[in-house]
């Protein structure tokens, strides 16, 4: 049986080769590999702790080799070690060095193994001079110090200023929070909180401004969700408190006609139908079938049966038809807002991805307003932190469809509100003649 560091380079060397998101790369191992959980989690911390700080252990690499040009495979070795040493302190230092010479020697790399002994002995002894040139980097190039690309960090800075685009690098390093929504469909909070607390399950309920009696709790500790019978039962809903922007926006009530125009998983789709008291039609649409099939199963466990599924994209269809009361376009973005927890993501994002994005949200967001009904409500939103894909997006809607005013917008941010970025702008058709 291989160890867990032997699979976490597996993982970052096909990571760092190809195009593939590092989640779909681990489940992969994975699923060729019996680990046990603590293994399992070692191996988690590894590849997504490489992931997140790879610029930043780059710059301590050529910090310590003077900037010598190391071979791809010395690198990876050097990143799983110095990320050890540096950011692991359950992990004794003197472990951190013999595993990750070991497991070069393992990988048929005897004469480069003792090159790698002598560079991690070396950041051992100076460990405390690598901490305060990191910390000074901090002030004078925070990309580096917070592990970002640099042409993110200074258009972030254009927008926000330096202090805050510091904070939210900060922020997209930190372990994000498992936030848990009531489902009333099947539950009352007082039920699932005693439900919760016979599981060992430790949480604290929040409130959040935008989004009032949304029924939000904090899961601060939790055995493993999946084993949950709460989760099974679909009492509540894993989801981050900024997506409820949205539907609290688009207001829907029960007996209304609304498509979500891009549904999948589902989280917005079930809050709908939530909200609508499980009265009247919901269309969820998604262009994909295997993401439609989550949309399915979400809704059966979470007692929904107002929900249509489509995967068709036109108005011909007869579900699509149809004049809408309210229509949500939660239209594919950068994501950037929720850097926190897709680890990759800083290093695929890139200026011409965000180009393309806002051509494709405009095209969505188009197609959708001609099945508004007069006096409806369209609401475009985004996890996205980008103007091109956010209030540029709302200013070409409003030019080119004059019939449509905007009567709400709002953007949270992870420094101002300590939740995921989103963004959300509701439009309302106006009636002939209005």
């Amino acid at each position: 049986m291989e160890k867990p560091r032997q699979i976490a380079f597996a993982i970052l060397r096909r990571h760092s080769e190809g195009s593939e998101y590092l989640e779909d790369v681990i489940a992969e191992q994975f699923a060729k590999h019996t680990l046990a959980a603590n293994d399992r989690a070692l191996v988690h911390e590894l590849t997504g702790g490489v992931v997140r700080w790879r610029r930043t252990l780059d710059w301590l690499i050529e910090w310590r080799t003077r900037g010598r040009a190391q071979q791809p495979v010395v690198r990876i070795l050097l990143w799983m070690g110095f990320y050890q040493l540096l950011w692991l302190d359950r992990v004794p230092a003197h472990a951190a060095v013999h595993e990750t010479v070991e497991l070069a020697k393992s990988l048929g790399l005897g004469p480069i193994a003792g090159f790698i002994n002598a560079l991690c002995r070396s950041l051992i002894r100076e460990l405390d001079e690598a901490r305060r040139r990191l910390a000074a980097l901090a002030a004078t190039h925070p990309d580096i110090r917070f592990s970002h690309p640099e042409w993110l960090a200074h258009r972030w800075e254009k927008v926000w200023g330096r202090e805050r685009v510091r904070v939210l690098m900060e922020w997209n390093n930190l372990p994000p929070p498992v936030y848990a929504r009531v489902n009333r469909l099947l539950a009352t909070p007082e039920s699932l909180e005693k439900q919760w607390a016979d599981e060992g399950v430790v949480f604290q309920r929040h409130e959040f401004a935008w989004a009032p009696n949304a029924d939000v709790y904090e899961l601060k500790e939790h055995p493993s969700l999946s084993g949950l019978k709460s989760l099974r039962e679909g009492r509540f809903y894993v989801q981050d408190p900024s997506t409820l922007l949205a539907v609290h926006a688009l207001d829907p009530q029960p007996g209304m006609t609304v498509l979500d125009s891009c549904a999948a998983p589902g989280g917005k789709t079930t809050l709908i139908a939530q909200r609508m008291r499980n009265e009247g039609i919901l269309i969820a649409q998604d262009t994909h079938r295997a993401r439609t099939e989550m949309i399915r199963q979400n809704c059966e466990r979470l007692g929904v049966r107002c929900v249509r599924i489509s995967t068709h994209s036109g108005v011909t269809h007869p579900e699509l038809s149809l004049a809408f009361d309210r229509i949500l376009v939660d239209a594919p973005c950068s994501n950037t807002g929720v850097m926190r927890r897709r680890i990759d993501l800083r290093w695929r994002v890139s200026p011409e991805e965000i180009q393309r994005l806002q051509g494709a949200q405009q095209s969505l967001i188009e197609n959708a307003s001609t099945q508004l009904k007069p006096g409806g409500l369209l609401v475009y939103s985004t996890c996205s932190l980008e103007p091109e894909e956010n209030q540029q997006v709302t200013q070409w809607f409003l030019r080119h469809n004059p019939e449509f005013e905007s009567v709400f917008s709002r953007q949270l941010t992870p420094f101002e509100h300590s939740v995921d970025g989103a963004y959300v702008t509701v439009f309302r058709r106006r009636a002939p003649g209005a």
